[in-house]
């Protein structure tokens, strides 16, 4: 592979702009005897709570048209097990590492934060798309205050590590959550995190996810997510991960074209574990067939009407 994608984001080095997406693809051990986890730009991993937790109960996923819902509820192993039992082995795989983390309170994803800021993580993406327990259960990300005061919360506990906060899409305006988290000290921004959505079984007359709803991923997503992507990226001076339904080369050229410095591929890999690397090798040779030596010329290029 050339030097045509490697891409810089706030200050961290990765050798393409694919990562697969938290959620989606664990801690990679299920794909590594596809092809070398060297293959990707980096993984955001899992994501990581103070405690561990089991997750909502099943069934937690269900087909839609294009897509799919889930409602897994953050099942992992929590921070210790993370750091003493995934992150060495994922620090031999030769790939850049993002921890996703997330919290019931603003206190907590800080205390995640400041355990990781001294591991060899990469970059801290935080997730402020998780029921705020202080605030009667609405979302972090909701709100411009309370997405504000958690990335500060954040913010200050790390000293080493690039912030990353992870938006969600199911706001009013999703500029001015971009900016309030801009305010607060966030080096990027990833989005979109999963629409809300929900499925019901017309025989049983009850919804097919046991938690009622669910986060609504897959293609469908795609066009909500490049538009939202391009706003912010007229909104804010901080780069952007875009993720959201891409499933093909042609779709992470587009998200780029928003104004998404990298991105992230999530439900496609369900489809197809191959996804990632096949999105690589479109990239390497659009930018080969299109004269452009190096794909973070594109970012933002699009041309509106």
């Amino acid at each position: 592979m050339s030097d045509r994608l490697k891409v810089n984001v706030c200050g961290v080095d990765f050798k393409n702009p694919v990562i697969p997406a938290s959620g989606t693809y664990g801690y990679g051990r299920e794909y590594e005897c596809l092809y070398p986890l060297s293959m990707l730009g980096g993984i955001s991993v899992k994501g990581t709570t103070l405690n561990p937790r089991q997750g909502n109960p099943a069934p937690r996923v269900a087909e839609t048209p294009s897509g799919m819902l889930n409602s897994v509820g953050l099942q992992n192993g929590g921070a210790k097990k993370f750091l003493e039992y995934e992150l060495p082995n994922l620090l031999t795989k030769d790939t850049r590492i993002i921890a996703n983390i997330a919290g019931a309170t603003a206190e907590e994803c800080a205390e995640i934060a400041a355990m990781l800021d001294d591991s060899a993580v990469d970059m801290i993406e935080l997730n402020i798309s998780c029921p705020n327990v202080k605030q009667g259960g609405a979302a972090f990300g909701t709100s411009c205050e309370a997405a504000e005061a958690v990335t500060a919360a954040v913010r200050k506990s790390l000293r080493r590590k690039p912030l990353m906060v992870k938006l969600s899409p199911n706001v009013t305006s999703i500029t001015d959550i971009a900016k309030a988290v801009e305010a607060a000290g966030a080096d990027a921004l990833s989005l979109i995190n999963t629409l809300l959505g929900m499925r019901i079984d017309i025989k049983t007359r009850r919804p097919i996810l046991k938690n009622n709803v669910g986060g609504l991923s897959g293609p469908a997503v795609l066009p909500v997510a490049v538009r939202m992507v391009w706003q912010v990226h007229n909104a804010v001076s901080i780069p952007i991960m875009g993720m959201g339904g891409i499933s093909t080369w042609e779709d992470a050229v587009e998200m780029m074209l928003a104004g998404a410095s990298a991105v992230q591929v999530g439900a496609a890999v369900f489809a197809d574990p191959y996804a990632p690397i096949k999105i690589i090798e479109g990239m390497e040779k659009y930018c080969a067939d299109n004269g452009i030596d190096n794909i973070s010329q594109i970012v933002g290029c699009v041309e509106p009407w």
